[in-house]
């Protein structure tokens, strides 16, 4: 691979990037790149600026003090993190992380399924690895509870279903309480009540979800997964939809959901089904924006429902383009909950749609039903 410094030598020593690119055997496309990110970085000779920031970071401000001779004698330079770089170099680790993980083998459908029929179990805000006091807020809730509650429910919901051709597994984000290191809301930075290790919470996470596609596939012929992004894991949401593409690229009956855009969209026959966590937009707007955004699966469907979670109680909106679901969560409500008087009820469904018809049944379980 061709270095900054050989790149950097190379325009000295030919006098322009596209005579260096020539040189290098480069295309001129990737020397403008590289030089705009060394420019961003704070490298301009001209002005007396060679040491660029780390990659990751952008040039802040600098200031170079100059004696009488204008001879620079000192300089501070000052960076700060540059957001589009870092989620470069994330997606690339993603990538680098994803070639060392095992590839489920393919597995025959031993069934029998319905397949006009799909199945949307639809779980949201989760928060694996949120800590409640029973005391303080009406519940315990620790990791060890919410893994032993999600694998109980999602067996006992689909078992519970019929047997549809198509398993939806929609995730709508919020699955984990928190997004690194630092037991905080990404955006505002708000402590959270956290109850173990972010390497704990990762691990049980990945292996509650490998174990519930497992029992999808086992019911449904095909399984599409969709992991949303929410506001209190951003980046664990993109972990998770890549991490489990890569693990399941070998089976041909598992689909996932890529999109970095936090809309989601499924069609099923006559039947669209769109899914958002509910952060960038609220119940009341998710139809006009579900159907501007993928206008062409709306315009070849006559049955549409939007399904979104995010404030943890259950409200029903029907317009003239579709029936929008807020949906509930199962988890147990935190201190921070409790203190504001936020007391909903705890559920997740089970919906099952037709091809032709729409909605024709559901199953619906609260912590205290499932087995």
């Amino acid at each position: 691979m061709i270095t900054d410094k050989q790149i950097e030598s190379a325009i000295a020593e030919h006098g322009s990037q596209a005579k260096a690119a020539a040189a290098l055997g480069l295309n001129r496309r990737t020397v403008d790149r590289r030089v705009r990110g060394w420019v961003k970085r704070g490298y301009a000779p001209e002005y007396d600026l060679t040491r660029p920031v780390p990659d990751g970071f952008r040039l802040k401000g600098a200031s170079t003090f100059y004696d009488e001779h204008g001879v620079k004698r000192m300089q501070w330079v000052k960076s700060q993190i540059d957001p589009e770089r870092m989620a470069e170099l994330q997606h690339a680790a993603l990538e680098a992380m994803a070639a060392r993980l095992p590839r489920v083998r393919p597995q025959p459908f031993r069934s029998v399924a319905d397949a006009d029929l799909a199945t949307c179990y639809v779980l949201t805000d989760y928060h694996l690895g949120m800590l409640a006091w029973r005391e303080e807020s009406g519940d315990d809730w620790d990791v060890p509870i919410a893994s032993d509650l999600l694998v109980r429910w999602f067996r006992s919901a689909i078992d519970n279903s019929p047997a549809a051709g198509v398993g939806i597994l929609a995730q709508l984000g919020d699955f984990l309480h928190w997004d690194g290191l630092e037991a905080v809301t990404p955006t505002s930075r708000h402590v959270l009540d956290a109850d173990t290790r972010f390497q704990k919470v990762v691990r049980v996470a990945i292996q509650a979800m490998r174990q519930i596609v497992q029992m999808m596939l086992d019911k449904h012929q095909t399984v599409h997964i969709i992991n949303a992004e929410g506001n209190h894991d951003p980046a664990s949401s993109i972990w998770l939809r890549e991490m489990l593409a890569v693990i399941y690229e070998r089976e041909p009956r598992v689909t996932v959901e890529q999109s970095p855009d936090p809309f989601y969209c499924y069609q099923h026959g006559d039947v669209a089904l769109f899914f958002h966590h509910g952060h960038k937009v609220r119940p009341g707007q998710l139809d006009v924006t579900m159907a501007a955004k993928f206008s062409d699966v709306f315009g070849r469907t006559r049955h549409r429902f939007a399904h979104c979670g995010h404030l943890h109680h259950k409200q029903m909106r029907e317009s003239a383009l579709m029936l929008v679901e807020q949906h509930r969560t199962l988890a147990a409500k935190d201190a921070y909950a409790s203190r504001g008087g936020w007391l909903s009820g705890r559920s997740a469904s089970a919906i099952t749609y037709h091809a032709r018809y729409g909605e024709i049944s559901r199953v619906t379980l609260p912590p205290e039903a499932v087995v």
